[in-house]
């Protein structure tokens, strides 16, 4: 049977996890999406680049490079705390439904416990049950 120390050991852990640590395979699936992303956004500005005309020499080049890095920056930027919010809360909501699970057993050994113990108080102070051993009951009947 579980003990309340034990409970308050799976409420302590669940506390900590709600504080703020972090799950290791989620952020690796995060930053995995964001290389995707990046891939996608370095290629998009590879096509940018091929449909340049032909005219437009060096420094013009140059100067739509040094503009457009700091935007695909920002674009990956506000993904990448988007899915770390959209994480963050998935994380929080598990956290409660553990939570609240943990509550639920404790509350149902709790009652088994009150039903055992309300049991063996019965037990206890009444004159007890009468036992048969099964060969007995077979030669009263037969």
């Amino acid at each position: 049977m579980m003990t309340d120390d034990a409970f308050e050991r799976a409420r302590e852990r669940l506390k900590e996890a709600a504080e703020g640590r972090t799950n290791a395979a989620a952020v690796d699936a995060a930053l995995e999406r964001a290389r995707a992303q990046v891939e996608e956004l370095a290629q998009a500005a590879a096509q940018l680049e091929a449909t340049l005309p032909a005219k437009i020499d060096g420094a013009l080049q140059d100067g739509v490079r040094e503009q457009v890095r700091p935007v695909g920056r920002n674009l990956v930027i506000r993904r990448m705390e988007r899915i770390e919010g959209d994480l963050l809360a998935e994380r929080h909501a598990r956290v409660d439904d553990l939570a609240l699970l943990v509550d639920l057993i404790s509350s149902g050994w709790k009652s088994v416990d009150e039903r055992l113990g309300s049991l063996e108080r019965s037990l206890q102070t009444s004159e007890g049950a009468i036992v048969y051993r099964m060969e007995e009951r077979r030669a009263e009947s037969g």
